[in-house]
């Protein structure tokens, strides 16, 4: 990929704008634009996600190819992402790099949200060998792949109501904490006591009603026992119990949560023999995963593969590095690909 022209990346499949460039074989230039809107409605609000796109989509690559210190003139490609995400932002973002690519008379390169989070651990060093096991959990996702050349995806087993990332900013809403709430719920957990709640474990395991492969996962169970917790309290005691717990509650929500995240990956690395296990998205940032993971992967001698957490969250740096992999085996996208919101790996 290093004798590749440099390659320009797009990201708006939620409420992040981002550009990026990938030059040389690197990461030339990442640029994220949040929405902080959304704070005021608990959750991403998608007509303001897309009005805010709109807006803040031209400086944002403007910003990226200032950083990387290139022209457009000087792009070779245009990537994008086209799925899955918000309808509206996700043709914010391909409308922009359509319109540069034909402009710029330059391949347009249509890229998996998903694949991105998957392939975001090739950014940086030390990157995983093929083939090797990946965890994605994000505020849309929860999904555990074997990875192969040539884009080749094995699903082991997926969350089967709520993300991981979804579970953690309900529970924090509950809890009375800012959205996006993971970061609190994170903090508050190194503070609390995390054998206070006996919750459920999101594992469903071989044995689960709806016939469930062995690493699938359900998240809907621990939040509504969160919320049975907080009801059982009565009226008059729930403040003031909730305030002098919110620490405990916190550390017990993300020790059961990261115990079953944890323990599918150590099984499916136990069936698979694979030794190498990334794990990806925006709830890999989690100092709780990541401490838990990397003790499990000494443990069991497995090596393990986070991202840097500015390129956990949605970036467009992830865009990128993909692109230039598929470029480099051949792979673009005509100028009539559209957008698929509900696109899977």
């Amino acid at each position: 990929m290093a004798d590749l022209p440099p390659i320009l990346a797009i990201e708006t499949s939620c409420d992040d704008t981002a550009a990026a460039v990938w030059r040389d074989g690197a990461l030339a230039s990442s640029v994220v634009a949040g929405q902080r809107i959304h704070e005021a409605f608990g959750g991403v609000v998608p007509e303001h996600a897309s009005r805010a796109h709109e807006q803040l989509i031209v400086p944002t690559v403007r910003a990226a190819l200032d950083e990387a210190g290139i022209a457009m003139g000087d792009v070779g490609a245009v990537a994008v992402t086209v799925g899955p995400g918000l309808a509206g932002s996700l043709l914010v973002g391909l409308s922009v790099a359509k319109g540069l690519a034909l402009g710029a008379g330059v391949p347009l390169i249509g890229v998996n949200h998903l694949e991105g989070h998957v392939y975001s651990v090739m950014i940086a060093e030390p990157r995983p060998p093929l083939p090797f096991l990946c965890l994605t959990v994000s505020g849309g996702h929860t999904l555990l792949t074997l990875v192969e050349e040539g884009f080749v995806h094995h699903e082991l087993g997926r969350t089967r109501d709520d993300a991981a990332g979804e579970a953690f900013d309900k529970v924090a809403k509950l809890l009375g904490l800012p959205y996006p709430g993971g970061p609190h719920i994170d903090r508050l957990a190194g503070e609390g006591d995390p054998a206070f709640l006996d919750l459920p474990s999101p594992r469903l395991g071989p044995k689960g009603r709806r016939g469930e492969a062995l690493f699938d996962l359900s998240f809907s169970g621990i939040k509504t026992a969160v919320r049975y917790w907080m009801a059982d309290l009565g009226d008059d005691a729930r403040e003031a119990t909730v305030e002098a717990h919110r620490a405990d509650v916190a550390a017990s929500f993300q020790r059961v949560v990261v115990e079953a995240l944890v323990a599918g990956v150590r099984e499916a690395v136990e069936q698979t023999g694979v030794r190498a296990v990334a794990v990806v998205g925006g709830v890999s940032a989690n100092r709780g995963l990541r401490a838990a993971m990397t003790e499990a992967g000494a443990s069991d001698g497995f090596g393990v593969f986070i991202p840097d957490p500015a390129h956990s969250v949605d970036n467009a740096a992830m865009i990128a590095v993909t692109a230039a992999a598929k470029w480099a085996a051949g792979q673009s996208s005509g100028l009539d690909i559209g957008i698929d919101p509900s696109l899977a790996l």
